[in-house]
């Protein structure tokens, strides 16, 4: 633990001398994210093939999907992944040396899933393009060589939103069935009021102006913080949904919202597992120049959950 919290302190001295997000522009938080250099993968990570694919939605528009295949001929089961970034930041690119140790790791295809952001595309769209491409998946299960009955939906933060919110869609709508969601510090409320919110506010890499920068630009209108496709926590029934993996940071203003979407989904009579990742803060599983064992442990765990069925 005493190294790991210095690693954390370490990455947190550098991330805090940038201008906080709420204080910039979307554009102008994606031009100082461009600049990132490219992470260094583990020399473990064995893939066939990693493929991008652009996918017709809804409204006619296309979006990319990247898709991460293991070696052998399969089928393989297959997580579907949500990048995080508020719903307005980040891309396919941020989580790419995530979602190759993951489909290494777990022996899974991850398909990726570059949706649209906000504010050029504001809430429901992304939660449109996270549930189409879902349907996709389980059109072209065979094609891809998947598992039609493992088929999981992941994501973190704002991904994780998207995930579970593609869950309460497909319960919704008596769609494909989804064999468990795995939620990496999720986006449950749009409240800004838990105990986490308070004792994390500032200097942990996620402020809570941050996030309320990022809701203002989500959302059309305030009153949408009350619709549970925004904010799960709100959803009147949760019965049904799919086995849940949840997992927090510790140092995360999200923390406090992630263990009570847990708490619903298990007195709802879902199976959870809740962890929390001790002495991590935010963002955690994507930031593998700083917390390389961290992801390997998280993506250990989501192997033994998504096969202990």
């Amino acid at each position: 633990m005493p190294n790991l919290l210095l690693k954390a302190q370490q990455y947190l001295q550098t991330f805090n001398q940038q201008p906080p997000l709420h204080t910039m522009t979307p554009a102008e938080v994606r031009k100082l994210r461009a600049t990132a250099k490219k992470v260094n993968l583990p020399t473990n990570v064995n893939l066939s093939t990693i493929t991008d694919q652009w996918i017709t939605v809804r409204d006619g528009e296309q979006i990319k999907i990247r898709l991460y295949r293991p070696i052998g001929e399969g089928p393989f089961p297959v997580i579907i992944y949500y990048h995080g970034g508020g719903w307005v930041l980040n891309s396919i690119e941020t989580s790419d040396a995530s979602c190759q140790m993951l489909a290494s790791m777990t022996n899974s295809i991850v398909v990726s899933v570059d949706y649209r952001l906000a504010p050029e595309y504001k809430f429901p769209i992304p939660m449109y393009d996270a549930y189409d491409v879902f349907l996709w998946v389980t059109k072209n299960i065979q094609a891809i060589h998947g598992i039609p009955e493992k088929i999981s939906v992941m994501g973190d933060s704002a991904g994780a939103n998207l995930a579970t919110v593609v869950t309460l869609q497909a319960k919704q709508a008596n769609g494909p069935t989804i064999a468990s969601q795995i939620l990496l510090y999720p986006v449950t409320e749009l409240t800004y009021d838990s105990p986490s919110y308070y004792e994390f506010a500032e200097g942990y890499g996620l402020n809570k102006k941050d996030m309320e920068w990022f809701g203002n630009y989500y959302l059309e209108e305030d009153s949408q913080k009350n619709n549970p496709y925004v904010a799960p926590l709100k959803a009147k029934d949760v019965t049904g949904l799919p086995a849940a993996l949840i997992i927090v940071a510790e140092n995360d203003v999200l923390r406090d919202e992630g263990i009570a979407y847990g708490d619903y989904l298990k007195s709802s009579g879902v199976y959870v597992e809740q962890l929390m990742a001790k002495g991590l803060i935010h963002s955690f599983f994507t930031k593998n120049e700083i917390f390389q064992e961290e992801i390997e442990k998280t993506i250990q765990t989501v192997h033994s959950f998504i096969n202990q069925k």
